[in-house]
């Protein structure tokens, strides 16, 4: 059944090597759940049309480099006096509007760059093209939760250092400061989350994100302090107990904003 629906989907698009096609095949009927990063109620909906050409996507593209790769073309130099700020992210970066008059920012040169389900290794990969190239004056890095949830294969603490070290190297090269933000909390408000990201965990990589940070001359940003109530996510803060909701998004407006000035007002 799964090869027959991966042939439907592969004779529409039309667009897959005999190799990926073959990856695509083997992955999903061997585990469907890994390759999808989290298990659905039903396997039929890994095995759907739609989720075998995210499937393909995320082969062809693993870094995500397509994602904003034109836009990134497109956008002039900063002015002399525009304090431009990336945010580079995971699903809780992407979700938030940060861009524009409509977001948390207004008339602010703030340039969003999270992709959902991200690990710091698929950041690192297009950290040249999505923040070095744009020149801004900072970047706000917020990482490690999806690496603890292990979405694309196992990682460790070291290999999530190594990835953070090396895109602060790669800023601080080109003359950009740095925030790094702690992982946020999570909680079986909506649905179970503590599961793949054991709250522990979260509290140890918050722990060296904190450390890395005084050490590396970066500006620490706590969201996670603001956004927890024991060891659980504030349940008025969030929409399903891993993305903050409206009023979560606004606390880390506010802290943002905060490190934001910080970071620029260092020599």
């Amino acid at each position: 059944m799964i090869a027959e629906r991966s042939v439907s989907v592969f004779k529409v698009t039309g667009r897959l090597s005999g190799v990926v096609r073959s990856l695509v095949c083997l992955a999903v009927s061997l585990c469907p759940c890994a390759v999808f990063g989290q298990c659905s109620n039903s396997t039929q909906d890994a095995q759907s049309p739609e989720s075998l050409l995210a499937l393909q996507h995320r082969l062809t593209d693993w870094a995500g480099l397509t994602r904003y790769g034109s836009e990134d073309t497109e956008i002039p130099p900063p002015k002399p006096d525009e304090n431009r700020v990336v945010f580079l992210g995971d699903q809780i970066t992407e979700k938030w509007n940060v861009d524009g008059n409509g977001g948390s920012f207004p008339g602010k040169p703030f340039i969003n760059r999270g992709i959902s389900d991200q690990t710091t290794a698929q950041m690192l990969v297009r950290f040249r093209q999505d923040v070095i190239s744009l020149k801004p004056r900072v970047v706000l890095i917020q990482a490690g939760t999806n690496d603890l949830a292990a979405l694309f294969g196992p990682s460790t603490e070291g290999t999530m250092a190594e990835n953070i070290m090396s895109m602060v190297e790669l800023a601080k090269l080109h003359g950009i400061k740095v925030i790094l933000a702690s992982v946020t909390p999570v909680c079986n408000c909506a649905k179970k989350q503590t599961d793949s990201r054991p709250q522990g965990k979260i509290i140890g990589l918050n722990h060296w994100i904190k450390d890395y940070a005084a050490e590396s001359g970066s500006v620490y940003l706590d969201y996670y302090s603001a956004l927890v109530t024991g060891r659980n996510f504030t349940k008025e803060l969030t929409s399903d107990g891993l993305l903050p909701n409206q009023a979560g998004y606004r606390v880390m407006a506010s802290l943002a904003e905060t490190a934001i000035a910080q970071a620029m007002a260092e020599k």
